[in-house]
C-alpha cells in the first residue's frame, strides 16, 4: 500500500493517536484510518465525533487504498521499529507492517463503519505556532478539571480585530493572555469556548511545526454546536465547541494594589517547593512581605514546619498572605520572564501575578494570572 521513512510515520501516527478516545463508545472509534489517495498522498486520521485529527504525508511509494487498524497499537509498533523504511501492505483482512527484520500483522476494522471526518470550517486568521503554543499553555493551567462544570473546563477565546484574548478559570485562579494575530477580516468579532485539554494538546503539537497555525471557525451561536479547527504543516484538528457561557472575568481583575513584590522566578520557585514539602495537600504556604524580603512558611503546631527567607524587591504596605502552593507554582511556571511581579491588596483579596517585564504606555501586561489567597486563621 505504501513505503515511508520510519521517523516520519512514527511521529504522524503518534500525533494522530493523541485524539483517539481512551474508552471508545463503539470499537471502531479506536481505529486509525490510513488512506493513500489517487494523487499518492498518505492521510492518517482519527475521529470520535468530538475531536478529529488528520495528518497528510508524502510517502516514498504509494498505491491508492484505505484501511482501518487499531490506532494505539499502531502507535506502539511504529515507535518501537528500527530506523529503516517501513512497508505497509494490506493482505485480505489483515495489515502487515514490515521494517528491517521486524514484521507485524494487524487485524483490520470495517472501514465502512467509520464516521466521515468533519470538513474544516472557514479560515478566520493565522498566528505564529510558537506564540500560539506559549499563549495556550499559559492559560490552560487555570482550566478546571470538574466535568460537572463544563464551562470551567474550557478556554474562552475572544476575537476582536487583530487581538485574541484567551481566558480560563477554575474559580480559584484566573489566567488571561492577549496576543496579536492576522485575521482574514480586519473587523472580525467572535467568541468561542474550546475544551481546555483539546486546545492544549493541539497547541503543543502544532507549536512544534515551526510554521504558522491557521485557525478556522464555524458560526458560533449559543447552542455550543459551533466548531473550531487548527491546521499547520500538513496537520489539522477540529473540535466541537462548548457552550459559550463564562464568568464575567474582567470585573474580577483588580486594578489598584497596596503592595508589589518583584520576585526572581527561579530562586522563588525553588524556595516555595522546599517549604511546601511539609505542607499537607490543602494547607497553604504562608508569605510575609516586609522591607526587602519575604518569609515563606508552611506547617504549624505539632506538624513538621519549614521557614525560608528570600530577598525581594518590595514596595508598599507590609502584608501577610497565603496561597495554595500548587496554584502558585503553576502560575510562576507560566511566566515567560526571569522576574515575576506579584501585586497584592489585602490578605483576603485576589493577587495578580505577571511577568516582570516593563509594560509600555502604562497598559496591561499581555499575561495576567489571578490567584485567590487562602484565609489565614487568626
Amino acid at each position: 500500500m505504501f513505503r515511508i521513512d520510519r521517523d516520519v510515520l512514527a511521529e504522524a501516527v503518534a500525533w494522530t493517536a493523541r485524539s483517539l478516545p481512551a474508552r471508545p463508545s463503539v470499537p471502531v472509534l479506536a481505529g486509525m484510518r490510513l488512506e493513500v489517495t489517487e494523487s499518492g498522498q498518505l492521510k492518517l486520521s482519527g475521529f470520535d465525533y468530538e475531536v478529529s485529527a488528520e495528518v497528510t504525508l508524502e510517502p516514498q511509494t504509494g498505491e491508492a487504498g484505505v484501511v482501518l487498524v487499531s490506532g494505539r497499537l499502531l502507535a506502539e509498533i511504529t515507535r518501537a521499529l528500527p530506523a529503516q523504511p517501513v512497508d505497509f501492505v494490506v493482505e485480505g483482512a489483515k495489515a502487515v507492517v514490515t521494517c528491517g527484520s521486524a514484521r507485524f500483522t494487524l487485524l483490520t476494522m470495517p472501514v465502512e463503519d467509520y464516521p466521515s471526518l468533519p470538513t474544516m470550517p472557514p479560515a478566520a486568521g493565522r498566528v505564529g505556532s510558537d506564540v500560539f503554543a506559549s499563549a495556550v499553555s499559559q492559560v490552560a493551567v487555570a482550566t478546571g478539571k470538574d466535568d460537572t462544570l463544563p464551562m470551567l473546563t474550557g478556554v474562552r477565546v475572544e476575537i476582536e480585530g487583530d487581538t485574541v484574548t484567551l481566558a480560563a478559570t477554575d474559580r480559584y485562579r484566573l489566567a488571561v493572555r492577549e496576543l496579536k494575530w492576522q485575521p482574514e477580516q480586519p473587523d472580525i468579532s467572535a467568541i468561542a469556548m474550546i475544551p481546555g485539554k483539546t486546545l492544549a494538546d493541539a497547541a503543543k503539537a502544532l507549536g512544534a511545526t515551526g510554521a504558522e497555525v491557521e485557525i478556522a471557525m464555524s458560526s458560533v451561536g449559543g447552542t455550543g454546536e459551533g466548531m473550531i479547527g487548527f491546521s499547520s504543516a500538513g496537520r489539522r484538528t477540529t473540535t466541537r465547541l462548548l457552550d459559550p457561557e463564562f464568568p464575567k472575568y474582567r470585573s474580577l481583575l483588580p486594578t489598584e494594589f497596596s503592595a508589589r513584590a518583584d520576585l526572581p522566578v527561579g530562586s522563588f520557585v525553588e524556595a516555595v517547593k522546599r517549604v511546601a514539602l511539609v505542607a499537607e495537600r490543602n494547607t497553604p504556604v504562608r508569605m510575609a512581605f516586609r522591607g526587602g524580603e519575604v518569609v515563606l512558611e508552611a506547617g504549624s503546631g505539632d506538624e513538621a514546619q519549614a521557614v525560608e527567607v528570600l530577598p525581594v524587591d518590595f514596595e508598599g504596605d507590609d502584608i501577610n498572605i497565603a496561597f495554595n502552593h500548587q496554584f502558585l507554582l503553576e502560575g510562576l511556571g507560566a511566566i515567560d520572564s526571569d522576574v515575576a511581579r506579584l501585586q497584592m491588596t489585602t490578605s483576603t483579596k485576589p493577587a495578580i501575578l505577571t511577568g516582570g517585564k516593563p509594560v509600555e504606555d502604562g497598559g496591561a501586561p499581555d499575561y495576567r494570572y489571578l490567584i485567590m489567597p487562602i484565609r489565614l486563621s487568626s
